[in-house]
Parts: structure tokens; sequence; C-alpha cells
């Protein structure tokens, strides 16, 4: 994991560290194009920065779904684990947020993270793919998913778990909370139902969302 100070030598070019606000105030993970468009530079040039952002762990790359003939897309986003002290929600942050709202609603785990699931911004995801957009929203919150499908059936397995310490503190809240924050999104995405979290072990990680598609038709 890069220092602190790899990750403020990085941010302390202005090129860099613009590049670094736009992806954070951005819906979705964003393309060598649309940095191009906003900074002005070549593309070789943002192709760089962005290399040297990854290299420090504050910017992560995915790779969008094809949409037809064509080598797919390379999109950015801001890494999950980057620090609130770079002007982000942490991923530790985030849960003491969180938590705190199960403490002051007095809601269950299940139903706090389902409302935080569905008010994340989800940017211009196409409706008829609804798994590949929930599974860009579940890689932006670090959980670094990976799907395998067979028909409607779709299972999702989560191969970090961004809150591996407080899991093993107390892994019903938490769990719960994932299941909710994934069924959360589900329900914003639309098409995609959460059947069952099937948790690991955190330090291992691989835990396992079983779901299925569903048409817009469906009741």
């Amino acid at each position: 994991m890069p220092t602190l100070q790899v990750q403020a030598r990085a941010l302390g070019d202005p090129t860099r560290h613009e590049i670094f606000r736009y992806l954070t105030d951005a819906d979705a993970a964003v393309d060598v194009a649309e940095l191009t468009a906003h900074l002005g530079l070549n593309h070789n040039a943002i192709r760089q920065h962005l290399a040297k952002l990854m290299d420090a762990h504050l910017v992560v790359e995915t790779v969008a779904p094809p949409i037809g003939p064509g080598r797919p897309r390379l999109r950015y986003a801001v890494d999950p684990s980057a620090e609130s002290r770079w002007g982000v929600i942490g991923p530790y942050e985030r849960l003491s947020m969180l938590l705190a709202e199960i403490v002051r609603t007095g809601d269950t785990p299940v139903e706090v993270g389902r409302r935080a699931g569905s008010r994340q911004r989800m940017g211009e995801a196409p409706t008829n793919e609804p798994t590949n957009a929930f599974i860009e929203q579940m890689a932006r919150m670090g959980f670094q998913p990976t799907v395998r499908r067979r028909g409607d059936v779709v299972d999702v397995t989560l191969e970090v778990c961004p809150f591996t310490s407080a899991v093993l503190t107390d892994p019903v809240t938490v769990c719960e909370l994932h299941l909710g924050l994934a069924e959360g999104l589900a329900e914003a995405v639309g098409g995609l139902i959460i059947d069952e979290l099937v948790p690991k072990d955190p330090r291992r990680a691989h835990c396992r969302l079983r779901c299925h598609e569903v048409s817009s038709s469906s009741d």
C-alpha cells in the first residue's frame, strides 16, 4: 500500500489533483475522452497522469461493458480505499455514518443499508444492463465484485470486504448492512433482485450475493 507521502506527491501535481477532484464529483466512472475534453490535454498526457494516480492507489481502472464491436472502453473512478484526508469519504467513515444512523433511527442494519444503497448516484447506466450497473456501483464502494451468469441467475462474488475489522467485531450488524446496501442498489438500478447473501470469513472475503434478473414487465 502506498504511503501517505506517495499519495501526497501524486496529488501535488495540479493536473492530477484536478483529475482526482473531477472523478470525486462524477456520478459514474469516467473515460479518457471525457477527461481530455474537460482538461484540454491530449489523451496520452491524461493516461500518464491516471497511471500515477493508480500507482498511488487513489484511482482505479475498470472495463466498461462492451457496446458493439471493438475494444471495450476503460473507465476511471476514485479508489474506494482512498482516505478522507484527500477530500473523499473513506470506507470506515462511511461505515461510521451508517452505524450512527442505526443508533439514531432504531432501524435495522438491513433497512439502513437499503436506504444508503438507494441513495447512490447511478449515472447513466443502461437500463437493459442491470447487473453491469449493479457491479459498477458495488465496485465504487470497494467490494471488487466479480459476476457469473447462468441465464437469469446471477452470482456476484465480493472479492474484498472493505470493513474487515468491523466484521470481525460484529459480523451480524455489518453483514446485514452489506445485504441492505446490495438490495438498495439493486432497487435503484432496477431489473435485479437480491435473493441471498452468503457470508464468508472477511479476512478471505469472497462473500456471495445470489441474485436474479427480471424483465421490466415482471410484477
